[in-house]
Order: C-alpha cells, then structure tokens, then sequence
C-alpha cells in the first residue's frame, strides 16, 4: 500500500512538474509579444482586453463541460471567480503590460516575481505565521538584487513609473498564487481559469468604454529582432499560448505541487522570459542586472525554505490532497 502512495505521489510530482514549466514556458512569451504590439501602436490595456477575450473564447465550452452535473460548485465559488479575475488576471496582466512600457521585459517579470515574499508577509499579517530567520535573510538577499537589477548604486535611469506598474503586477501574481493552491473550492483548473477570464473582460471592457483605460489598436506589421508578424498571429498567440494554455496548466500545477512549491517551479518563467525578450527584442541583459537577478532568485528560494520545512514538502507532494467537496444531492 505505501508503495502504491509512493507511486501514485511520484506521478503526481512528475505531472506538476510537467504543468509547471509549460505554464511558465508559455506565461514568459507574453512580455515579448505585447511589447511587440506595443511598439506598432496598441495600448497596454488593448494588448491586455485582446488576450483575455481570446483566451475566455478558447476556453469557455471546455469550462462549461468541466462543471455540467456540478453547477453549484461555481455558484459557491463565485466570489473566488471574482478575485481570481480582478486581481490574478486582469490586474496582474494590464500592470505587467504598463510596465513592459517602461522596463526591460526581463527587469519587469523580475520584480513582478517579488511575489512569494509579498505571500509570506500576508500570512504573517492575516493568519500570524511568523517568518524564520531564514525567511527573513531571504528576503534581505531578494531585496539587494532588486536594488541591483534597477542598478541603484551604480546611478543608472531607471522608470520609477515602470516600477510602481511592475509592483501593481506582484500583487497580482500573489494572488495568483494564492487562489490557484486552494483546492477547497472544488472548481476544476479550467473553469475557474475561464470563469477569471471572463471577469477580467468584464473589467477591462468596462474600464475602456468608460475611458478609464485607453484602448488603441493598430493592423501594422509586428517587428522582432529576427522575423516579422501579422499583428493578428501575435494576438493569437497571446490570447491562446500565454493565457488559455498557461492559466489552466498554471492552475493544474499549482493543485498537484502546492501554492509554495509551484511558485517556486514558476520562477523558471523569469528565464524563460529573458531568453524570449533576447530572441524577440535584443534585449540583452548587463553584468549588473543578471547578478542582481541571480540574487533574487536565490533570495527567493531562501525564502520558499525557511517558509516551510523540506520534510512538509515531501509529505504534501506524496499525499492525496483531502476531497473537501461532498458529492452533490441525488434529487429523489
């Protein structure tokens, strides 16, 4: 029997593992792709309405199906629909975009990805967990390699707006990864994926037809560093690779390794993101930066151990996560 745990806690690992580094994968082409439409003419948030609309289009029947027989699940869930769409999506993908304006692709996803720090803090003000030591030391690392990375001591010009829009985007991403480790709401990855994305094109809409958030579009030809593109493929791309594909495996991930170990998997997207911004845009990034960059990673990790013990980990990855939601009522 404990061997049979031990497998079914292996393959578990090994399909969130899996999930993981696709959703990374497919969240770090993102930066690249928007600042391409950027750069012909689109607003952030036009860039931002046409990626979820395209996204909530693939995924909607998919959605439908996930919960057919088990609609009260969504009806006791909506308010986490609601914050899912508002912050995780529609917040977290208009900030990263604003910033991307201002900041190196890479720089803006590195800030962003201050998330897990900002995570540890919350618990410790809204449930008490008091951070270790480690914790702590983790912080002071992640800290010193954004000063690095915004190249403050050696007196570089770097976009305060910039920064203050990545900001807006961690806090995003934290609740991202809060919501999406949750499996007490008993909402399938794919639902609460589209039922987030059609609250974020719900908002943004909004926004736009109030004027609140411009929305500029344009049909030129989208420039990278080694091809070019139709502006239509690059918003495909953006809606169906870096939002349908990456939300769901995301979300996917995120239940099977637990909200600390897959944001701790999801920090491949910084690498993954630099390597797309330097294939697609040139942006190459300097000595400086890439140390302050190694530091935060490394600050960040420090944070992820001293936030749990190795051992608890383990335990989470290769135990069955408890059924929390009963079987609905047979009408008689």
């Amino acid at each position: 029997m404990s061997l049979m745990t031990h497998d079914l806690g292996r393959q578990r690992l090994i399909a969130g593992l899996g999930f993981a580094l696709a959703s990374a994968a497919s969240f770090g082409l993102s930066g690249s792709l928007a600042r391409g439409l950027l750069d012909v003419g689109w607003s952030a948030g036009a860039a931002t309405l046409i990626r979820v609309v395209i996204a909530a289009a693939v995924l909607i029947v998919p959605a439908i199906l996930a919960v057919r027989g088990r609609l009260h699940l969504v009806r006791r869930g909506w308010k986490v629909i609601v914050a899912y769409g508002v912050f995780a999506v529609a917040g977290a993908q208009l900030f990263y975009f604003l910033a991307v304006g201002y900041l190196d692709v890479s720089v803006a996803l590195l800030i962003e990805y201050t998330a897990p720090v900002a995570v540890v803090l919350w618990m410790w003000l809204r449930h008490g967990h008091r951070p270790t030591p480690l914790t702590v030391g983790g912080a002071a690392i992640a800290a010193f390699g954004l000063a690095m990375l915004l190249n403050v001591f050696g007196g570089g010009q770097i976009s305060l707006v910039g920064v203050l829009w990545a900001l807006g985007a961690m806090v995003g991403a934290s609740v991202y990864f809060v919501i999406s480790g949750d499996e007490t709401n008993g909402l399938p990855p794919i639902t609460l994926a589209a039922g987030g994305l059609l609250v974020a094109v719900v908002v943004l809409g909004a926004a736009g037809l109030a004027g609140v958030l411009p929305m500029r579009f344009s049909t030129g030809t989208v420039t990278f560093v080694q091809f070019e593109a139709p502006w239509w493929t690059v918003a495909i791309a953006l809606g169906v690779i870096t939002a349908a594909v990456a939300y769901v495996t995301g979300i996917a991930a995120t239940r099977r390794l637990g909200a600390r170990l897959g944001s701790f998997v999801a920090l491949t997207e910084v690498m993954a993101a630099t390597g797309f911004a330097w294939l697609l845009l040139g942006q190459a990034p300097g000595p400086v930066q890439a140390a302050g960059a190694l530091l935060i990673l490394v600050g960040v990790v420090v944070v992820k151990l001293g936030e749990r013990p190795a051992s608890t980990v383990v335990e989470s990855i290769t135990e069955e996560p408890a059924r929390s939601d009963p079987p609905a009522p047979v009408p008689v």
